[in-house]
């Protein structure tokens, strides 16, 4: 059974999933090219949701294995190139179908959290940018990670 914790998580998880489908959900067609970072590497809003999933999923993946008793994220993990290589992998999707399978991966992450007791909660993994953090820290980062980026996506707009 899911602790209350696990309740609090998954609630935060749908806020901010449904905050992030209303941002990118209101974006007309010419603003999928505007530039978020001006980098190195330049990432435009399709580049940033591309990222988003690509997050989300990996993040998801980390997670689950903390929980059955894994490190988390190997050590010295550089997450430029992993980010590069991930957007080369959805270099040809469109916005529209980048936002389905977000849509879909947050969905998988609500119903593996949804499943958590207090006792994985509190296993401890490491993040890829938070270094040794619990369980229940890394989900929440999942959250803040999104809505940092929904945030640096609205402030020019």
């Amino acid at each position: 059974m899911a602790s209350p914790r696990a309740a609090a998580l998954v609630a935060r998880l749908e806020k901010g999933g449904a905050k992030t489908r209303e941002i990118l959900g209101a974006l007309a067609p010419e603003q999928w090219t505007r530039v978020v970072y001006a980098g190195p590497p330049v990432w435009d809003v399709r580049a940033l949701l591309a990222h988003l999933v690509s997050a989300e999923e990996a993040l998801l993946e980390l997670a689950q294995d903390v929980a059955a008793g894994g490190v988390g994220a190997p050590e010295g993990l550089d997450y430029d190139a992993y980010n590069a290589k991930e957007q080369e992998r959805f270099r040809d999707y469109p916005p529209e179908e980048l936002l389905l399978l977000l849509d879909g991966a947050r969905r998988a992450t609500l119903a593996w959290v949804a499943t958590l007791d207090d006792r994985r909660l509190d296993l401890v993994g490491r993040h890829p940018a938070l270094g040794e953090v619990t369980l229940e820290t890394m989900i929440t980062a999942i959250y803040g990670h999104q809505l940092l980026h929904m945030r640096d996506l609205q402030r020019d707009t």
